[in-house]
C-alpha cells in the first residue's frame, strides 16, 4: 500500500503480510476510500485464511470469523468493507464443505484479487456513463479524493473527469482541500497533476463564492455509502455543498459502484457516521493550532439528501429521480 498519510511530500509504499496489518492501515487511514477500503479487507481475509491453512478445519473457521469481524471493526460509514468482507465469506463457503483450509485458502486469494481487478473495471465503465454529463468546456468543483488513490485504480467522480478529459472535453478541475485531513489538497491535486488535468485548490469556504461567480459548471463527488432512497453519505462538508449548488443551479453529482449502494437501509438517517480522532482537528501538518482543552467535534461524514443530487453514476448506469426506483433496477 501506498501511505496516504504522507502524500504528496512523501511516497511511501508498504508490504503487509498480516491482516492484522491491515486493519490498522484502514483504520489510520494509510489507506482510505470506499473502494479501496473494500479491496484491502478482502486482502486482509486472503492474509487471515494463509495464516490459518495448517489448522484443523474447526479451527480455521473459527479464526477466519475472528478475523473477519476484526477487520469490521475498523471504521463503520463506508459499506465497501462489509461488503467485500461478506463476498469474501460467502465465497469461503461456496468452495464446498470438503474443502480443505488450504483449498479454501487458494480460492479467497483468487477472490480478493478478482475484487480488485473487478474494482478498476466498474471505474471505467463508471467514468464512460459519467463523462457523458460533463460540459464540452468547464469547471469542475470536487471534494475530497475520490480517484485513483481512494480505489483499485482510475477512480470514481475523478474517474468520471479522467474519462471525460479522454474523449477531448476541455475540464479544469477545482479541488477543495477538504479539511481536517486534506484529501483535497494532499491527495486529490496530487492525481490531477500527475495526470496533467488542470486543478486549482481552494480552501473549504471559498466554494460558495466560486459558484457565487459562475465558476463552477458542475460538482462531482464519491459516497462511501448509498441508502435505497438516493441518500449519500461522503466526506464531511459535500451536504454543504449540495446546498450550495441547488441555490446556485449548478448540477450536483455522486458516482459509486454498486458496491456503495445499501438497500437494507431505507434512508441516510440509518448510515452510521465515524467520528475521528480530536486531534486532526486541534492539529495541522503536526502542530498544533488550537488552544488546549477546547471542545472538538470532528465527523468525519454527512449525509446529503437524495433531493439535492442530480444523478448517481455506477458502473451499470446512470440514476435519476426517483432513486428508490432507478437505483432499485441496477441491483
Amino acid at each position: 500500500m501506498l501511505d496516504q498519510r504522507l502524500l504528496p511530500t512523501e511516497e511511501t509504499w508498504y508490504a503487509f503480510t498480516d491482516y492484522r496489518e491491515i486493519a490498522e492501515a484502514i483504520r489510520s487511514m494509510v489507506v482510505r476510500g470506499a473502494p479501496a477500503i473494500g479491496v484491502a479487507a478482502a486482502f486482509g481475509v486472503a492474509l487471515a485464511a494463509k495464516e490459518l491453512a495448517l489448522e484443523p478445519k474447526a479451527h480455521f473457521e473459527t479464526g477466519l470469523t475472528v478475523a473477519c469481524a476484526e477487520l469490521a471493526a475498523t471504521r463503520p460509514t463506508a459499506v465497501n468493507l462489509f461488503w467485500a468482507l461478506k463476498r469474501m465469506q460467502r465465497h469461503a463457503v461456496a468452495v464446498g464443505t470438503n474443502a480443505s483450509p488450504t483449498e479454501i485458502t487458494a480460492r479467497l486469494l483468487e477472490e480478493a484479487q478478482a475484487i480488485a481487478t473487478e474494482d478498476e473495471a466498474l471505474n471505467m465503465a463508471m467514468g464512460r456513463h459519467g463523462q457523458t454529463l460533463l460540459p464540452e468546456k468547464g469547471t469542475v468543483l470536487t471534494h475530497c479524493n475520490a480517484g485513483a488513490l481512494a480505489t483499485a485504480g482510475y477512480g470514481t467522480a475523478l474517474g468520471v473527469i479522467r474519462a471525460a478529459v479522454a474523449a477531448g472535453k476541455n475540464i479544469a478541475v477545482v479541488a477543495d482541500e477538504t479539511r481536517p485531513f486534506l484529501q483535497g489538497a494532499r491527495l486529490t491535486a496530487w492525481e490531477l497533476q500527475r495526470d496533467n488535468i488542470p486543478v486549482t485548490l481552494i480552501c473549504d469556504n471559498m466554494a460558495g463564492y466560486m459558484l457565487q461567480q459562475g465558476r463552477i459548471d458542475a460538482i462531482i463527488v464519491g459516497a462511501d455509502r448509498v441508502a435505497a432512497n438516493g441518500d449519500a453519505a461522503n466526506k464531511i462538508g459535500t451536504y454543504s455543498l449540495a446546498v450550495l449548488a441547488k441555490a446556485h443551479n449548478v448540477p450536483f453529482y455522486i458516482a459509486a459502484p454498486i458496491s456503495t449502494i445499501d438497500y437494507s437501509i431505507p434512508d441516510g438517517s440509518k448510515i452510521p457516521i465515524e467520528e475521528r480522532d480530536p486531534t486532526e482537528v486541534t492539529h495541522c501538518g503536526g502542530r498544533r493550532i488550537a488552544p488546549l482543552g477546547v471542545d472538538v467535534y470532528n465527523p468525519s461524514f454527512d449525509v446529503t439528501p437524495a433531493a439535492l443530487i442530480t444523478a448517481i453514476i455506477t458502473e451499470c448506469g446512470v440514476a435519476h429521480g426517483d432513486y428508490g426506483r432507478s437505483l432499485g433496477a441496477f441491483r
